[in-house]
């Protein structure tokens, strides 16, 4: 497995930008599938977007499809995510997954998790 570091998280007004990234430590970063998934305030975790090991496949939640790119540099180990047009029901815990074997949209397929960045989006 994977260990996951995620940072970027902050408070931001609806309308703006933050920048997530997730760094992966070991040499085995390049065979897995990168996920992110979000928890908002008494809610359950929900997937965001998944990206595939090579990075040539992408999948993405309706709600955040045209706002969010996930992209990966295998090379630094690192999986990012770029969120645009913030809205304040994007207010989350975000958390990066780790899956080895094909991408998934499930929790239960990630099998590596970080410890999470709070993402706060004001009205």
């Amino acid at each position: 497995q994977v260990q996951l570091v995620e940072s970027g998280g902050g408070l931001v007004q609806a309308g703006g930008s933050l920048r997530l990234s997730c760094v992966a430590s070991g040499r085995t970063f390049r065979y897995y599938a990168m996920g992110w998934f979000r928890q908002p305030p008494g809610k359950e975790r929900e997937f965001v977007v998944a990206i595939s090991s090579s990075g040539s496949s992408t999948y993405y939640a309706t709600s955040v499809k045209g706002r969010f790119t996930i992209s990966r540099d295998n090379a630094e180990n690192t999986v990012y995510l770029q969120m645009n047009s913030l809205k304040p029901e994007d207010t989350a815990v975000y958390y990066c997954a780790a899956a080895l074997g094909p991408t998934g949209s499930q929790p239960a397929d990630f099998g590596s998790w970080g410890q999470g960045t709070q993402v706060t989006v004001s009205s």
